[in-house]
């Protein structure tokens, strides 16, 4: 029987990552009772810093020529949707592609799929598994942290700056 041993203890586990970022996400789902609140309201920059709380200075005016000011171009109903469509992708998986079009891509992206190429493929393989979980770990954070500013947003927005703490 195989046991694992500490696995909400490391930090850095992709499997704690997606757990915190759903927890992220339902939280927001269940504080965020009215989504249509969160149209046409920009999701600023400056509210996502290191602790993921929401900054004070929101308020301040932004130079209207700094295109870097937004987080995106999108407003805080957008990303609430894009959150909840990720989680539900992480917890029911994305579509997959018929098979015909699933074995070109793959033959295109091997250039050939020779013996040669088939052992050089998999020699790289480790690498780049580590750098794709790296990204996605990394990725998995940002979205964490967004979700939690958008929670904070919408509480703030409510006027329920102290709700849940």
């Amino acid at each position: 029987m195989m046991q694992i041993c500490d696995s909400y203890s490391q930090k850095y586990s992709l499997f704690n990552a997606m757990n915190r970022f759903i927890g992220a996400v339902n939280n927001m789902d269940q504080t965020v009772m009215v989504p249509s609140l969160l149209r046409d309201v920009p999701l600023l920059l400056e509210e996502l810093d290191a602790a993921g709380a929401v900054c004070p200075q929101r308020e301040a005016a932004l130079p209207t020529g700094d295109p870097g000011a937004y987080f995106s171009r999108r407003d805080m109903y957008s990303h609430y949707v894009l959150l909840k469509s990720i989680r539900n992708d992480i917890e029911w998986g994305v579509v997959q592609p018929p098979a015909g079009e699933e074995a070109a891509r793959k033959k295109d992206k091997l250039g050939g799929g020779g013996p040669a190429d088939e052992s050089d493929g998999e020699e790289d393989l480790e690498k780049q598994f580590h750098y794709h979980l790296s990204g996605l770990h990394s990725v998995l954070s940002k979205l964490t942290r967004k979700a939690n500013v958008l929670t904070n947003r919408y509480k703030q927005e409510i006027g329920f700056s102290s709700w849940g703490q």
